[in-house]
């Protein structure tokens, strides 16, 4: 008889119930593959074309909920069967939850199992209702999008700081948006009209930090053949944004120091001092007092530069606002690179809310501008790269709660024999055993 073209996978560690489903299937023409571990059957998926899963849920070690959260990251396309002796509501919808689309209580019958399955490979999953890319100008300040309470707090003290010329001090992890909140400080009060100026002081090198800041007079050193404004001069009325400050040199900080103490300039090679009108706003990723203690970094200019000081929150203490992120980005690279409105999947959202971000918004930015980039007007959980997906930490000591050797034997043998298509002198020489005795262990385990 011909088999269907459906395989599916079975997994349970009771193998007694594994040949049971088994035989049940093969008698309803499907052909079948056996895990009796959470890992063997992500082997097993990784490896074969599976339409369909079934699994147990209480498992040792790593148990089968596990499983269909990974398989429902990972391979979204294969339905979910779960099979269980446990049965209880909250089980039941923890594993709908999860993906799962069929759920059976043992012992069942072979005609409570054919509908089950039949009913899975026929109500495969589909795609969740699409989440639609609104706007998000409610949640929006200056160029901050956000209204979980960590950004909240963020946005209290831009609103206070933001119509006087008091020096700020921001810091936080890289990607979390220091230069955003510079900008909306600048933007947001009544210096909005005059100039903003965003310099990242690691990006220039430090022989030429001094007079990209401060200028430089004519002939001040080769190349000098005029004289030239510096950014604070370009800034004068305005405000500048000084980002990683902490990779200034000493002569500069003492620089810097001067126009904080005294709001003037010197122009490198000049002796001159010019009036500047200047609110400094800095910012870092690194730890300040540690450079201090180290001392590559001035204490009195420390104290100067944090008159107001505050933190950006990283991503992971805000993932109320990762949808709201994710919207500005799929409208913006929507339109960029698909020149059409792009939605996601609501599998895909919590995907994003899952991951921890270590590179905070900039992360998040570009993972949905590659998403955009590989999508069909919508983006799922597979256009997302594989860290954002379900992934399980087995146990260090898995190993140690084995099975009884006759068990694991048998199954082997059955593996083996699997994999050679019942070809028992083929499978004979591959477990180094001859082919009566091979016959003999087929009799003892069937």
């Amino acid at each position: 008889m011909e088999l269907n073209r459906e395989n599916i996978l079975i997994v349970d560690d009771d193998v007694h119930i594994l040949e049971l489903i088994q035989r049940h299937l093969q008698a309803l023409n499907y052909h079948t593959y056996k895990a009796v571990s959470v890992k063997e059957a992500i082997a097993i998926l990784q490896d074969k074309t599976i339409d369909l899963l079934i699994t147990d849920l209480k498992m040792p070690g790593v148990d089968g909920l596990e499983l269909v959260k990974y398989v429902s990251d990972h391979f979204p396309k294969i339905p979910k069967l779960v099979v269980t002796g446990y049965p209880s509501i909250d089980g039941a919808l923890d594993a709908m939850k999860s993906g799962a689309i069929e759920y059976v209580t043992k012992p069942f019958t072979k005609e409570e199992l054919k509908n089950a399955v039949s009913n899975a490979l026929v109500n495969k999953p589909k795609k969740s209702p699409v989440l639609a890319t609104k706007k998000v100008e409610e949640a929006t300040y200056g160029e901050i999008i956000g209204q979980s309470k960590a950004i909240k707090k963020v946005i209290d003290v831009i609103n206070r700081v933001k119509d006087n010329k008091a020096t700020v001090f921001v810091t936080g992890e890289s990607g979390t948006g220091k230069e955003l909140v510079a900008r909306s400080i600048h933007y947001m009060g009544k210096y909005r009209t005059a100039p903003f100026i965003a310099v990242n002081c690691g990006a220039i090198p430090e022989n030429l930090l001094e007079s990209e800041l401060f200028g430089y007079a004519k002939g001040a050193f080769t190349g000098a053949d005029e004289k030239r404004d510096g950014f604070f001069q370009a800034a004068n009325k305005g405000t500048i944004f000084l980002d990683e400050i902490g990779n200034a040199s000493l002569a500069t900080q003492l620089r810097l120091l001067r126009v904080l103490q005294e709001k003037e300039v010197v122009r490198v090679g000049s002796q001159k001092v010019e009036p500047i009108d200047v609110r400094v706003i800095a910012a870092t990723n690194l730890n300040l007092k540690d450079l201090i203690a180290s001392g590559r970094f001035r204490e009195d200019l420390y104290y100067r530069l944090t008159v107001v000081e505050f933190e950006v929150p990283p991503l992971r203490h805000r993932k109320e606002d990762i949808l709201l992120l994710t919207k500005k980005f799929l409208l913006k690279y929507g339109v960029e690179f698909k020149d059409n409105l792009i939605s996601i999947t609501q599998e895909a959202v919590d995907a994003l809310e899952r991951y921890e971000w270590p590179g905070n918004i900039r992360e998040l930015e570009n993972t949905i501008q590659r998403a955009v980039i590989m999508c069909d007007k919508q983006v799922t959980i597979g256009d997302l790269p594989e860290q954002l997906k379900y992934n399980i930490d087995f146990p260090e000591n898995e190993q140690s709660e084995l099975l009884p050797l006759k068990i694991i034997e048998k199954n082997h043998i059955l593996k083996v024999l699997e994999a050679t298509n019942n070809n028992k002198t083929k499978a004979a020489k591959i477990l180094q055993i001859d082919r009566k005795t091979l016959t003999e262990k087929i009799k003892k385990y069937t």
